[in-house]
């Protein structure tokens, strides 16, 4: 029985970093919901062709092959996908302004903060429906970054 079956929470964690795609999945696991990965956006929109039932999109914007913003635009145009929601997390530079040209719903700062990241993650995926616009506020980082101690 597939992670949608049983009633899992599916994410898809897309960057190209490895390390950051092994701890987001590790948190993610942790907290009980099914991961996937996606090195860049390309691999993404294939992930989600081949199960579109993901309550939530990860997505890095700098990435090779096809970055966040050409995945994101591509999302935003097909049918089957426009729905599912998308946080982006970035170290970008003027991440709100991009998240509003985006149409995202919600956006980190690199390095992700793990209690935020998780809450954001609980109200999207617990969301009943999705609008897809972007109602993206700053986040402030206020606790360790994730996969850093407090010391």
């Amino acid at each position: 029985m597939s992670a949608s079956q049983s009633g899992t929470k599916q994410i898809l964690i897309v960057d190209d970093d490895p390390a950051i795609r092994e701890i987001l999945a590790e948190l993610l696991a942790e907290e009980g919901y099914a991961v996937a990965t996606a090195k860049h956006g390309q691999d993404a929109l294939q992930k989600l062709h081949d199960d579109s039932r993901y309550c939530l999109i990860l997505l890095d914007l700098m990435m090779p092959v096809m970055d966040g913003w050409a995945s994101r635009r591509r999302q935003r145009l097909d049918p089957v996908l426009t729905d599912i929601p998308v946080i982006v997390f970035s170290g970008a530079d003027n991440l709100a302004q991009q998240a509003a040209e985006l149409a995202i719903d919600d956006f980190l700062e690199k390095p992700v903060d793990a209690e935020q990241l998780l809450a954001v993650i609980s109200r999207l995926c617990d969301s009943a429906t999705h609008s897809g616009a972007a109602h993206a506020l700053p986040h402030h980082q206020t606790n360790p970054p994730c996969g850093q101690s407090a010391s």
